[in-house]
């Protein structure tokens, strides 16, 4: 007897599944909160050198301004320079930017804000760049902060999924809620830009046991037939976040009410444990037979199946447990020991990188849109709902696959035409943007659901705090890639597409899983998943070229159709036969 068989006596989809989808929404509710809060947290709003004697109105431009502060070639007034001496004449140039005195001779002499700087706060009253003056020479650190947070999740990720396929997917739940909590109250209290960032690294490391947690304890109690729209579903939670954001963010313009607003949501998420069940699969794996029994028991009351002490006996869980129980505890080392399981784990890595990289890099930067901070972050916000039901579409007809391949290279293109367009045509570089993060988050539902199925149970934690270690490398890598463009402007357009096409061609290479029991053994997925033989990886790029080919082949004659019946409607009308 499998799992899959207890299942189906308990239930496999109803009024248990979906409380528990219930309780578990409000981590992924948190989670985008927290991960796009450098939007607004770290805002840096229009600022220049403080200077004695300056007009209190921040916008008023005029002669007094113009003959103290140096323009820059596009013909704003620098935000980091100012006159050593005051210009005659009020429409200087900055030709000598960074020169000393006599350097050139008649080129006025700058030099950087000794005073600090005065900033333009109607939009926010408050962030870390105002607080501790990230401009400038130290905008850098101000990008560094989103950084240092992804590095915290890229070690969080590793350690909770280690931890919960040892210990339990609940207690290490409870692990990161309170740990989140605590941390988040440190880091808006942080006194300095050290403080802040050690905390919001040690905050990032306590929420990554949301993203490695929640997705597989719920889908270890659905099953084959329901996963697909319970994934889906709880996914939109995650969409509820990030439209929530722009909603609190528009509300709260200090830096530090806003981290508290997006922390203390964790303390009713701690009473909520009380009711999550633990998973029953990772139980019988541990040979926990009576814990698992009792939770059983308690998803067919709940569901109203008509199951007894004796239709689900102890001997009949215990044999389940026998042929699943794990003899060693999981190790990382497990991904890699078989070939079949190896290949997974490869070509999972270098995917998650992928649609990390490009999510992370097209939302942290809003700006160039032609909309404040507000109106972009709502619309990203909104095209979420659409690709969510994308993502349902797509996986129960094409499969996890190709709707993993598929998303990834909309997104490629999307950065790609985005190069083409020009500065004057600001209306399709927002639609291409947003058009890029609709499929930015298709692509990272579908790597949850498709992840979560590779990975037999006794390894599935570990599998996804391994993937999920990755991607966070290429979220914490996307904002610093933003300061590409001193090198050239559109490199880290072009580097966010030419990722995210790498991870287009490697999710063709794993197996599909749709329709597919998930597997509870190592032994499972290298019975059921083909492996890749040396000459098939050597014609994996045609493989890939291949389905690109079938895929424009069908649109082609879809559109033949359409033509087609759209003709022949015409001529009817013409009143030719």
């Amino acid at each position: 007897m499998r799992f899959e068989e207890l299942l189906d006596q308990v239930g496999g989809f109803g009024p248990f599944q979906l409380w528990n989808v219930a309780l578990l929404a409000l981590p992924r509710v948190l989670l985008p909160m927290n991960f796009l809060l450098p939007i607004f947290l770290a805002a840096v709003p229009a600022h220049r050198c403080a200077l004695p004697g300056a007009p209190a109105n921040f916008s008023h431009q005029d002669a007094w301004l113009e003959a103290h502060l140096p323009r820059e070639p596009d013909g704003t007034l620098s935000s980091c320079l100012y006159f050593n001496h005051s210009q005659a004449l009020p429409n200087t140039t900055l030709w000598g930017a960074g020169q000393s005195p006599g350097q050139l001779e008649g080129e006025p002499s700058t030099m950087p804000c000794p005073q600090g700087w005065e900033y333009d706060r109607s939009e926010f009253s408050s962030t870390i760049a105002t607080e501790w003056d990230l401009v400038c020479e130290q905008k850098g650190l101000n990008k560094a902060t989103s950084t240092f947070f992804f590095a915290g999740v890229l070690v969080g990720a590793v350690a909770f999924g280690y931890l919960s396929d040892r210990f339990g997917r609940r207690r290490l739940l409870l692990v990161a809620y309170v740990s989140s909590l605590v941390l988040g109250l440190v880091s808006a209290a942080s006194v300095s830009y050290i403080m802040f960032v050690i905390t919001r690294t040690l905050t990032g490391t306590a929420l990554a046991g949301f993203t490695i947690i929640v997705m597989p304890l719920e889908l270890e109690w659905l099953d084959v037939e329901h996963r697909t729209v319970a994934g889906v579903l709880s996914s939109t939670f995650w969409t509820g976040g990030v439209t929530l954001l722009a909603l609190v963010g528009y509300l709260i313009r200090d830096w530090r009410w806003l981290l508290l607003a997006v922390t203390l949501p964790c303390a009713p998420g701690i009473l909520s444990l009380w009711w999550v069940p633990e998973s029953a699969r990772w139980l019988l794996t541990q040979g926990r037979v009576e814990e698992a029994h009792r939770y059983l028991l308690r998803c067919a009351r709940i569901n109203g199946r008509p199951v007894g002490e004796d239709s689900l006996s102890r001997e009949a869980l215990s044999k389940v447990a026998a042929r699943e129980q794990v003899v060693r505890r999981p190790s990382y080392l497990d991904l890699f020991r078989t070939p079949r399981l190896r290949h997974i784990s490869l070509c999972c890595m270098v995917m998650w990188f992928g649609v990390n990289f490009s999510y992370y890099g097209l939302s942290l930067d809003v700006s160039g849109l032609g909309l404040n901070v507000y109106q972009t972050q709502l619309l990203f916000g909104a095209v979420e709902v659409p690709s969510k039901l994308l993502v349902y579409l797509s996986v129960r007809h094409a499969g996890r696959r190709l709707t993993q391949a598929g998303t990834l290279l909309g997104a490629a293109l999307a950065f790609g035409a985005r190069l083409l367009v020009t500065s004057e045509m600001g209306s399709w570089s927002t639609a291409l943007a947003v058009m890029g993060k609709g499929f930015c988050e298709a692509a990272f539902t579908t790597a949850y659901l498709f992840t979560s199925e590779l990975y037999p149970t006794v390894l599935r934690q570990t599998g996804m705090g391994l993937t999920a270690l990755v991607g966070r490398l290429g979220g914490s890598l996307a904002p610093l890639a933003a300061l590409l463009d001193g090198v050239w402007l559109s490199l880290p357009m072009l580097t966010y597409g030419g990722i995210a096409l790498l991870a287009a061609c490697t999710a063709l290479l794993l197996p599909e899983t749709k329709q597919a029991q998930l597997p509870e053994t190592i032994q499972d997925v290298e019975r059921r998943c083909p492996r890749l033989s040396r000459k098939r990886w050597m014609c994996a790029p045609l493989h890939v070229c291949l389905h690109i080919r079938d895929a424009y082949k069908h649109v082609c004659e879809s559109l033949a159709e359409v033509y087609m019946f759209v003709y022949q409607q015409l001529r009817r009308g013409i009143g030719q036969p």
